[in-house]
Order: structure tokens, then C-alpha cells, then sequence
């Protein structure tokens, strides 16, 4: 399992644009299990939305993105690198993020070339899916 500090050796993300509170597994340039606990502080939840605060789906695809920058970022080859998002394609949302949640992100890179690649993520609350993308990403 990696922490906070651990995560942020390897990502350039940092609060409040951080989206990943721990990793739990990674096997790099293959695939990752992250975590992000969405309480009710998160400055978006201020404006999204008053009186009924839900995660903006954009950001939990921007959780999945970083999740899955961690498992590309962690390889030896791209180590200090940025993985800049390229596309999201096929996204779905299949229920609200709301605080309490705990968002399990799970990322399977499916393309991996010498500065770019694809991967495919699913965030869970639960066992109940939240959401799914294909994300392209960029490594520069």
C-alpha cells in the first residue's frame, strides 16, 4: 500500500487538485487499485451542489486518470515524467459520489507505447459501479 507522500513522489498532483488518497496495489505499466475518500470538506462539494453536495463526474474521471498515471509514472522508464489526459472516451456515470463515499478506482492500462497509451477505469462505491471510461493519456 502506498501513502500520501508515497503518491505524491510519483504524481505532481497536489491539494486540492489531488485526487487519490492511497494506493492499495499496482503493478506498474499494468494496473492499479486506488483510493479516494470523498468527505464533505472537498472545496467543489461548496458549489456542486448547495443543500445536495455530488462529486462533478468530471472529477471522478480525473481521479481515475491520476490512478492510472500512478501505475504508468511508477515504471523505471517514467520516472519524473507528466501524464497529460489526452481523451476520455465511452464515459458513463451510473451513480452520484456523494460525501461518506469511499471511491475505489480501479485502472488497467490496455495500451502502453513509448509516450502514450490507454486505460480503462472503473470507479466503485462499494461494489456498485459510479464510473467507467477509456482514458488516452500522454507522457511528456
Amino acid at each position: 500500500m502506498y501513502d500520501i507522500n508515497e503518491i505524491m513522489a510519483v504524481l505532481p498532483h497536489r491539494y486540492p487538485f489531488l485526487l487519490i488518497d492511497r494506493v492499495e496495489e499496482v503493478i506498474p505499466g499494468e494496473k492499479v487499485v486506488a483510493i479516494k475518500n470523498v468527505t464533505i470538506n472537498e472545496p467543489f462539494f461548496q458549489g456542486h451542489f448547495p443543500g445536495h453536495p455530488v462529486m462533478p463526474g468530471v472529477l471522478i474521471v480525473e481521479a481515475m486518470a491520476q490512478a492510472g498515471a500512478f501505475a504508468v509514472l511508477s515504471q523505471e522508464e517514467f520516472k519524473g515524467k507528466l501524464a497529460f489526459l489526452g481523451a476520455v472516451d465511452k464515459a458513463k456515470f451510473r451513480r452520484q459520489v456523494v460525501p461518506g463515499d469511499e471511491l475505489r478506482l480501479e485502472v488497467e492500462i490496455i495500451k502502453l507505447k513509448r509516450n502514450a497509451g490507454i486505460g480503462k477505469g472503473t470507479a466503485y462505491v462499494g461494489d456498485k459501479k459510479a464510473c467507467e471510461a477509456e482514458i488516452t493519456f500522454i507522457i511528456g
